[in-house]
């Protein structure tokens, strides 16, 4: 059946998650892995702690660091400050919201539904003046005969048709038109640890007793069965109120399993790892319970994190908002990207010990990497230095080669 079914979407142009056509997109499966599975949407899934706490981690390490615009004037790579494109970028995205809040909720959208989109708010000349996130579930994107793509929004009960260029596009894994849902893709996963959850809170609602049976060496009448499964019935629903006694030789054999038999805690325990793989979160970031300690070993994981993860979802973000965002007179004199050295931030000794060699080594000057510390400037400071003594760049020439007096340097230097 699943083939036949693939057959006739592929005459129809929609052959799978791979698959490029005219007209609406669809970024979900064609073809379930399991069937019966429960279909669950974003609000189902955040009630998952794993979901949760992986989605919390990536949406908010990448709103925390900063957007900056730049412009190149005189081949220096100069803040934009001024600019309308430095301001929804680093700023002020929109009225309502602040950066922070503005890119955790497309990153929620983009990992749950595999694209975040923004509507873009543009002054007279073309630059744009805001961006206002839209739900990925009330967006469609549709591609033209001409290859071009408009954007379908339904809000308040209307619809509205969005031109590409003023639509921020961002997309998960997908072939390139539209990324896709991971929601939809990891729905086994999904399944399975909702359905773990609601054993594990029939089993302790019940006071961790399972179903069992009352065994008499006797026949019962009609009456005295009901009689005994009313006064019973606490051993199996798992009422304290009072000790149940079991007379005449009558015995209660269990018949569900026990938590430990089903093996809820395990099962539970590697849906969070599940789940870390399917977005991309280490197990320690979420607190998972395997991992007991911090130390240099978990720091390198959290390093390799930030590489493997959060910087190519950022380069996804800075090309975007270059292709979608900025104007063409934009994109030839500005360039727009995050700062990773907020990632640092955390560690003061990793911090001292990266400025320290810059400035020695001649890569940056004492006031730069002050403005990073949010310190003032200090004189002399922008000043290029390098190891050694910590001399001008400009002097180098003037020091007298090694062997010669303390004296004959000094006279070098002063002239």
């Amino acid at each position: 059946m699943a083939t036949i079914l693939q057959s006739v979407g592929r005459w129809f142009g929609r052959g799978g998650a791979l698959t490029e056509h005219r007209g609406e997109q669809y970024p979900m499966p064609n073809t379930p892995v399991i069937d019966g599975m429960l279909n669950q949407g974003p609000d189902a899934a955040l009630q998952l702690d794993g979901v949760w706490a992986c989605l919390d981690r990536r949406a908010t390490t990448v709103a925390s660091l900063p957007f900056f615009v730049y412009e190149q004037r005189n081949g220096e790579k100069v803040l934009a400050r001024t600019s309308r494109l430095y301001g929804i970028l680093h700023d002020s995205p929109n009225s309502r919201m602040t950066p922070f809040e503005f890119w955790r909720a497309m990153m929620l959208n983009h990992d749950l539904r595999g694209n975040a989109y923004a509507r873009i708010d543009r002054a007279l000349d073309g630059e744009a003046v805001a961006m206002w996130p839209m739900s990925a579930d009330l967006v469609t994107p549709i591609v033209l005969d001409d290859g071009s793509m408009v954007y379908r929004y339904f809000i308040d009960g209307s619809i509205a048709f969005l031109a590409e260029e003023n639509v921020l596009h961002l997309k998960n894994l997908g072939n390139g038109t539209v990324g896709l849902s991971k929601l939809e893709f990891m729905r086994p996963t999904t399944d399975e640890q909702t359905k773990a959850q609601q054993s594990a809170a029939k089993v302790f609602g019940n006071g961790g007793k399972p179903t069992g049976v009352l065994m008499i060496d006797a026949a019962l009448k009609p009456a005295q069965r009901e009689s005994l499964r009313s006064n019973y019935s606490e051993l199996a629903t798992g009422s304290t109120s009072r000790l149940a006694v079991l007379e005449a030789n009558m015995k209660y054999q269990q018949l569900g399993l026990s938590p430990e038999d089903q093996q809820l805690l395990e099962t539970r325990q590697f849906g969070v790892e599940q789940f870390c793989r399917w977005l991309d979160v280490p197990p320690v970031l979420v607190y998972h319970s395997n991992v007991t300690a911090w130390g240099s070993g978990i720091e390198q994981i959290i390093d390799g994190w930030h590489k493997f993860s959060i910087r190519p979802i950022l380069v996804s973000i800075e090309q975007a908002v270059h292709k979608r965002v900025m104007t063409p007179r934009q994109r030839a004199t500005m360039k727009a990207e995050f700062s990773l050295d907020a990632l640092l931030r955390g560690n003061a000794k990793d911090r001292a010990e990266i400025a320290a060699k810059k400035v020695q080594n001649g890569l940056a000057t004492r006031n730069e990497m002050r403005q990073l510390e949010n310190e003032p400037p200090v004189d002399g400071g922008d000043v290029i230095t390098v190891q050694a003594n910590l001399l001008p760049i400009s002097m180098l020439g003037k020091v007298q080669p090694k062997g010669g007096s303390n004296a004959d340097s000094e006279n070098a230097i002063a002239q």
